[in-house]
């Protein structure tokens, strides 16, 4: 049975928009790897929903964030895909692991949270330095709410510091990237199945 990973693309730009999102551009090359391991991904842009703020898994009438929910439950993988705003992760991907904090609160019968057995990977993009600390924040912060995070769970690509040359205007991919996604997509799979048959132990185990 193949494993199932969602990725959330925390672009600013909605699906209709007309400039491509370099985002969506890395997600596809992870997307691409890992299905050589046999994982199928859904990519969900957060920018098509209403996510309200707040830190529960719904937050009332209009709240799209319980469907991702279900869905992010759901799989076995969750990719995190950024871009680079003001050297920071966007606002939608901290509006996404400020839902998820609702994890902290939200356990099982032996007190696992709900998002345990779950791994994570990072993907960042951007025209300035920065990538290292954006993994970073969201290293700590998926850690925090429950997921494991794999060995080198990161690709990114940063262009020139006040450039106008985006990932997704890139001709051909470098190498260092290639080999970034392969890694990410190898480690993360291999751990993922791992955890999808020996869950973490319990309370009183």
């Amino acid at each position: 049975m193949p494993l199932k990973a969602l990725a959330l693309n925390a672009t600013l730009k909605t699906s209709d928009a007309k400039d491509p999102s370099s985002t969506d551009r890395m997600i596809g090359l992870i997307d691409k790897a890992l299905s050589e391991y046999n994982v199928v991904t859904e990519v969900l842009r957060l920018a098509d929903f209403n996510i309200k703020p707040g830190v529960t898994s719904d937050e009332g009438a209009g709240d799209d964030w319980p469907g991702i929910r279900a869905k992010l439950l759901n799989a076995d993988i969750l990719l995190l895909a950024t871009p680079i705003w003001l050297g920071q992760p966007s606002s939608l991907c901290k509006r996404a692991l400020e839902r998820m904090d609702a994890f902290l609160e939200e356990t099982d019968d032996q007190g696992r949270m709900v998002s345990y057995g779950r791994v994570a990977a990072v993907a960042v993009v951007g025209n300035e330095d920065g990538a290292h600390h954006v993994s970073a924040e969201l290293y700590q912060a998926l850690n925090d709410v429950g997921f494991t995070i794999p060995a080198n769970a990161v690709a990114y690509w940063v262009g020139e510091a006040m450039g106008s040359t985006n990932f997704v205007d890139l001709g051909k991919v470098p190498k260092v990237v290639t080999k970034a996604v392969d890694m990410l997509a190898r480690n993360t799979a291999h751990l993922a199945g791992l955890l999808k048959a020996k869950q973490y132990p319990g309370e009183g185990s």
